[in-house]
């Protein structure tokens, strides 16, 4: 043991590797439905890893946290500028009254019971499952006119502050948003979503962990019998079938098999590949003639490609509007992901830019309607590190820059710096995807890596005076972190349903985004059986995200004039 602890003194970024292993080995112990999570399972084990009084270079938990914000502000960059436009508005006005009373309740609420700034800030990151303002307001609080000794005790009260909080707060609101929330606006979840069906805005959710029996797409091969379709050119034969979207991939006349360009006529006998979902080909497709087993003629190469929305002809569009246009002639949309959450297809579901669309179909149409939506995001594992390194580096020099309100440095300091340049770089990514690719791989491991990493380093330099700090302010944190996690969403859902008027489930998805709570959008949509919640979060959470990140500095300000 003695070897270990000095291994663990002299090298702590082993204490460190240590700490991510074991929260992410905390992580995963659940407890009926809740887990701790990785987040909080990287803090307690850096917290009991600190008691061996293991000292880490400041500079490491910048790296990390800097890489963290970076990434976060490039996945959301998109949606928070689209929640700038007018459609948004209702999504960004109910996530600006969320996140303003999450600020205020956390300042009155540390006022009242008179915490220092630490807690106050580790309240309100704990409280709306915020850890980026344990990195915002350490630095801020680094800033403050004060001793070093009295500086290190308020930036080791924030994660004390935080680890009681964020266990009471996120629990509670992973039941409380679906649960309590619809008996506010007196609405019926399963009703809402089988509204939102029966309008065609969304088909049936199957189950998390299930594929559907159904496919949704097929190729199947006809004979041509009736004198109907004889002597009529193939696009002529296709609009016959209006409004279902069916076409001919390609034909065998005879033993030739020849490409089914649009102004090819058929003939009687000709045996035709026909492209359509599953309910054309049962309702429409036969009567052109009997299905038919002919392998050489279905074995042809059939593409998925994943495509980012950026023309401006294409985003704001419908995808009803998009299947009508002469680009679309064979593709069909798989997949719709926004801000790495995949969002129902349905035809009245507008696209924006940034939107990553997965289309099927043959080879040349497919890259067809690429070019004609925006660029091919073809499969790769190189990471564009040029455009990170570059947008740290100028995002730190923007927060570096400092105005002075009532003596107090006002500054977005350089992790906020990063975030502010990760969504900047973010959205140009969306309008010029030809550079700055970071794969879902890499994303994962700035993000969640990054922030676990970051998580451990605090955790092990507030590990000495941990256990003192908990059993100082441990008890009444537990009923203030349930009444600041509560009371702003109660205030949400209430202002979402009767002011402006929005649909209980994009209620309740602006819900869980403004708090960045992904897991009380699951459980929403569990209750609901329904995905259609996604589409009230990707803008709140993107725009939460920045607002709550930036309360940080903000509340130690308010907190350091109030004094």
């Amino acid at each position: 043991m003695d070897y270990v602890t000095w291994a663990l003194r002299e090298n702590p970024e082993l204490a460190i590797f240590l700490a991510v292993a074991l929260g992410f080995l905390i992580g995963r112990i659940r407890f009926g439905s809740f887990s701790l999570g990785i987040v909080v399972g990287s803090l307690l084990a850096g917290v009991v890893i600190g008691q061996l009084d293991i000292r880490v270079p400041g500079v490491v938990k910048g790296v990390f946290f800097n890489l963290f914000l970076f990434t976060t502000g490039y996945k959301v960059g998109p949606q928070f500028f689209r929640g700038l436009k007018g459609d948004a508005m209702p999504q960004l006005v109910l996530t600006v009254v969320i996140c303003v009373s999450c600020l205020l309740t956390s300042f009155i609420a540390a006022k009242l019971l008179g915490y220092d700034i630490g807690t106050a800030a580790g309240l309100l990151a704990g409280a709306f499952s915020e850890s980026t303002v344990i990195g915002t307001a350490g630095d801020a609080i680094g800033r403050l006119d004060l001793p070093l000794e009295e500086r290190t005790r308020l930036l080791n009260n924030i994660p004390v502050a935080y680890a009681v909080t964020y266990l009471i707060g996120t629990a509670a609101l992973v039941w409380f948003i679906p649960t309590i929330g619809p008996r506010l606006m007196g609405a019926d979840l399963l009703v809402e979503a089988a509204r939102v069906r029966q309008s065609g805005a969304e088909k049936e959710r199957v189950p998390d962990g299930l594929l559907s029996a159904a496919r949704p797409f097929d190729v199947r091969a006809y004979r041509l019998t009736d004198a109907r379709v004889f002597g009529r050119t193939i696009a002529e034969v296709e609009a016959m079938a209006s409004p279902a979207r069916v076409y001919v991939m390609r034909l065998r006349r005879g033993d030739e098999i020849m490409d089914a360009a649009p102004g090819v006529v058929l003939r009687e006998g000709d045996v035709i590949a026909l492209i359509g979902r599953h309910e054309s080909h049962t309702a429409r497709a036969d009567a052109m003639g009997p299905e038919v087993s002919d392998p050489g003629l279905l074995d042809l190469p059939v593409a998925t490609l994943d495509v980012i929305v950026t023309k401006t002809e294409v985003a704001g569009r419908t995808i009803e509007d998009l299947a009508g246009r002469d680009f679309a002639r064979g593709v069909f949309l798989a997949k719709l992901r926004r801000a790495g959450l995949e969002i129902p297809v349905a035809r009245q579901t507008r696209l924006d830019r940034g939107d990553v669309m997965t289309l099927i179909g043959a080879v040349p149409d497919v890259e067809r309607a690429a070019q004609a939506i925006g660029y091919a995001d073809r499969p790769t594992a190189a990471t564009d590190m040029i455009f990170v390194g570059v947008g740290i580096f100028l995002g730190g020099l923007l927060g570096l820059l400092s105005v002075v309100v009532a003596g107090v440095p006002i500054t977005l300091t350089v992790s906020g710096g990063a975030l502010v340049m990760g969504l900047v770089f973010g959205w140009l990514r969306s309008v010029y995807p030809v550079f700055g690719r970071i794969p879902e791989a890499a994303v994962w491991i700035f993000d969640t890596l990054g922030l676990c990493m970051f998580i451990s380093i605090v955790g092990i330099g507030a590990g000495p005076g941990f256990m003192a700090g908990l059993e100082k302010t441990g008890p009444s944190l537990i009923l203030v972190g349930l009444t600041s996690a509560l009371l702003p969403h109660t205030v949400g859902i209430l202002f979402g349903r009767y002011v402006l008027r929005m649909n209980p489930l994009i209620v309740l998805g602006t819900c869980a985004g403004a708090g960045t709570i992904t897991a009380a959008l699951r459980a929403v949509q569990d209750k609901a059986q329904s995905s259609y919640p996604a589409l009230g979060y990707t803008v709140p959470y993107a725009v939460g995200n920045i607002l709550l990140t930036a309360w940080g500095p903000v509340l130690v300000a308010m907190m350091w004039v109030s004094r």
